[in-house]
């Protein structure tokens, strides 16, 4: 069972997923590499001066996996919160639990919907590291902001979240960077 199930394979779950396998938790993602970034040209990303989306998505997914996260290519069909966490049930009838759940679905977001979040007028609601009422559930990136977003706010997001699961897990505020080696 892994520690975090990541809903969403886009730059905002993606990001999450990375920083929480970076980090030594481990993070299944679920999503079949159809987000909206396949028809982005990436010009405004800090670092990357221009990317078409699909190089981006294929660079993204590598990274996560090289840390050990993992990918399943196929579609929730709906999640459910019990008293250990949060069972998600895939399209190919299989079952997954884990402790934290983040949803990165993009505009329309069911399984938070169906969790009972609250849809407010700008998107669903979540605090800034996109914590939700209900306790180990998160929703990053358009779903929370409908009218303002980028691949980059979705992708810090991801990390927001990831570093309050982190937190949680720490029992205290952590950071993530890292440092070249020998300074």
């Amino acid at each position: 069972m892994p520690d975090v199930i990541v809903v969403g394979d886009g730059p905002g779950g993606l990001s999450a997923a990375l920083f929480l396998a970076k980090n030594e938790m481990s993070v299944t993602v679920f999503g079949k590499d159809e987000t909206l970034m396949h028809k982005a040209l990436l010009y405004n990303y800090l670092g990357i001066p221009k990317m078409p989306g699909p190089q981006f998505q294929q660079v993204a997914r590598e990274q996560v996996t090289s840390v050990g996260g993992v990918i399943e290519d196929v579609e929730v069909s709906s999640v459910e919160k019990g008293d250990g966490g949060f069972t998600v049930k895939t399209a190919d009838g299989r079952e997954h639990q884990s402790q934290y759940l983040i949803l990165g679905t993009g505009p329309a977001n069911p399984l938070a919907e169906s969790l009972g979040i609250a849809k407010e007028a700008e998107g669903l609601a979540a605090d800034r590291n996109g914590r939700t009422a209900v306790d180990g559930l998160y929703i990053i990136g358009w779903s929370t902001r409908l009218k303002k977003i980028q691949a980059i706010i979705s992708a810090g997001d991801g990390a927001c979240a990831a570093l309050d699961i982190l937190s949680a897990k720490a029992g205290e505020d952590i950071h993530d960077f890292d440092l070249i080696e020998g300074d």
